[in-house]
């Protein structure tokens, strides 16, 4: 873009050129082409000049997200679709046991259906809320889950946070995403200090992974 002052020091004039045409391959050289005339903008000398790039800005709302896959979809909701929906329930996810069938660690037998995601993690580890929600559930879990929190997060979704050494919630509490559950134990059916992560979509147990 150039940019050129009069000689009398009285009037900017500002030359903005636009695209010239493009010529085809085929046209012959001798052919004359056709361009644009520049458009000129005259100021004051003074006058102060800028040019400004017009941004567009945006912030990712996972709340929102999750509201409108979980109210339009249900329980047919893809992996694709509600990946990122969920935070990681936190702050350094170290996975070890995954969802679906593997070896029992405390039986040793095969075909047990492992219902979570397994984090290793130091006892007394914070756990963290996965989204915004209601907790349904906090105490003791009969069948080996051991310290057990659930947040209801509405429309048929919840989470699940097990083998914790404290709980930090109690029933009927309204939570924020990412606030403070419980921390990290092995309470329960556990071999070692971890949390078992699971999420259920009406009622049934799906992958974490494909919403974390």
């Amino acid at each position: 873009m150039a940019i050129a002052a009069a000689a009398t020091g009285m009037v900017l004039t500002v030359t903005v050129p636009t695209t010239a045409a493009v010529v085809s391959p085929s046209v012959q050289a001798d052919e004359p082409t056709q361009t644009a005339e520049p458009s000129v903008i005259e100021a004051a000398a003074e006058a102060a000049i800028t040019f400004d790039r017009a941004a567009l800005h945006g912030k990712f709302d996972p709340e929102a997200k999750l509201q409108e896959i979980v109210t339009a979809a249900g329980g047919e909701v893809s992996a694709g679709e509600a990946k990122g929906s969920l935070s990681a329930p936190m702050d350094q996810l170290v996975k070890t046991s995954p969802f679906g069938y593997r070896v029992s660690p405390i039986t040793g037998f095969g075909g047990e259906f492992h219902e979570g995601q397994d984090y290793s993690q130091s006892c007394g580890t914070p756990v963290k809320a996965s989204a915004a929600g209601t907790v349904t559930f906090a105490g003791w879990h009969a069948f080996g889950g051991g310290n057990r929190v659930v947040v209801d997060h509405g429309n048929g979704l919840e989470t699940t946070y097990n083998h914790l050494s404290v709980i930090d919630v109690s029933v009927g509490q309204v939570v924020a995403r990412g606030e403070l559950v419980a921390k990290v134990g092995t309470t329960g059916a556990s071999t070692g200090c971890h949390l078992h992560f699971e999420v259920l979509v009406d009622g049934q147990t799906v992958d974490p992974l494909g919403w974390l």
